[in-house]
């Protein structure tokens, strides 16, 4: 039964890998969007004419989201989160896992679910009411706040597969999961 957690929780990981690597491309086009942005400005004003627009920079600010939106699972995955742990660090292997396996599942598991629960009905209205910025030119808004959706979503699959491993670690099959993290091929960011 705990390999075929196990297999799940590989499956998941991978998902976050390849949803972080799409997170890395975006930062990328966010950066050159900005740099187009900034560009445009000032080669506007030395001409005299207005090159730029709502929709670059409202571009920016959606993609700048989604590096966001789609970096939470791959940062809870990879462990790259900012902690403070001077205590923590210390402790055994599965002392660590013991805490963690509990924070997983009673706070973050359920904000997670909460946070799609009170995000599915403004998305939906956004989506009935194709909200549209108020900028001229501007984008619309349903697409970035279905992301929010899709970002809670993924982060709980995540938390998923951090349990099945910390649950692993807990029983003392610590080698099937050192195991399963050698078989994949990790996007390191940092």
């Amino acid at each position: 039964m705990l390999s075929a957690l196990l297999k799940l929780s590989g499956l998941i990981d991978s998902l976050s890998e390849r949803v972080g690597s799409v997170s890395v491309g975006l930062v990328i086009i966010t950066v050159a969007v900005g740099f187009y942005n900034v560009l445009v400005r000032y080669l506007g004003q030395f001409i005299g004419v207005q090159l730029s627009s709502n929709f670059f920079i409202e571009l920016q600010w959606y993609l700048y989201s989604l590096v966001f939106f789609l970096g939470f699972a791959y940062i809870l995955k990879n462990g790259i989160n900012v902690r403070v742990d001077f205590i923590y660090a210390n402790w055994s292997r599965k002392r660590q896992a013991l805490l963690d396996f509990w924070g997983h599942l009673f706070l973050l598991v359920p904000y997670c679910v909460i946070g799609i629960w009170v995000t599915v009905n403004p998305v939906l209205t956004s989506w009935r009411q194709w909200e549209l910025s108020p900028d001229p030119d501007g984008l619309p808004r349903a697409p970035l706040k279905t992301m929010i959706i899709v970002a809670f979503f993924l982060l709980l699959l995540q938390a998923i597969s951090e349990l099945i491993k910390l649950f692993a670690v807990i029983r003392g099959a610590e080698d099937e999961v050192e195991e399963l993290a050698e078989h994949q091929e990790a996007l390191r960011i940092e």
